[in-house]
């Protein structure tokens, strides 16, 4: 829900299938709902209606049924395309913040301050070369990737794909252009190689 609206197209409406719904929660669903983007629910499948602008509302995270930790990292990369200050406190994991340096590489403009990261938007991210941390983290720098100028490399994936199955396959699916390319993270950096990072 959150890449459709983040990289969709504004007024256009995309269905997620094979979603399951009650799952979501109320607090997640409320906080989308204010951002301007409409949704559905249907049985298994979700619709995204696309917002023509992202309005910032805060989050605070809190044990189901409220405002999932799991939801934080992709949350602040929303909140950087967004209309307007807001914040990401997370009451659950207080030091959940380590994609927001990678973010930064992109051009993130963003302040921690012990549980809760704070920012305005919208902002202009640009691509780069980024290190995944933890699982939630891998899937904030792919959604950062979707909205940012020019290529991202998302680096350690393995962390994502304990969580998210065939995601670039899925986005592709989507009309993303994504691809998966094998690299040698210990492998001594050429010239080359050293120029690109």
């Amino acid at each position: 829900m959150i890449a459709a609206a983040l990289a969709g197209t504004p007024g256009d409406t995309i269905y997620l299938t094979g979603a399951e719904p009650s799952h979501l929660g109320d607090a997640f669903l409320e906080a989308f709902r204010q951002t301007g983007a409409a949704f559905t629910l249907d049985g298994d499948t979700v619709a995204v209606t696309v917002p023509e602008r992202l309005q910032a509302v805060s989050i605070e995270t809190a044990p189901y049924p409220g405002f999932p930790t799991d939801l934080q990292a992709q949350w602040t990369v929303l909140l950087s395309q967004a209309e307007g200050a807001g914040f990401v406190r997370d009451t659950v994991y207080p030091d959940r913040f380590k994609h927001v340096p990678e973010l930064m590489r992109m051009g993130l403009q963003a302040r921690v301050e012990g549980n809760t990261v704070f920012l305005e938007g919208p902002q202009r991210l640009q691509g780069a070369h980024v290190m995944s941390t933890d699982l939630r983290g891998s899937v904030s720098l792919v959604l950062a990737g979707l909205v940012a100028e020019g290529e991202t490399h998302v680096l350690r994936v393995y962390h994502l794909d304990r969580g998210y199955e065939n995601l670039e396959g899925k986005l592709s699916a989507a009309g993303i252009a994504i691809r998966r390319e094998s690299y040698d993270e210990f492998a001594t950096p050429t010239p080359e190689s050293a120029e690109e990072n």
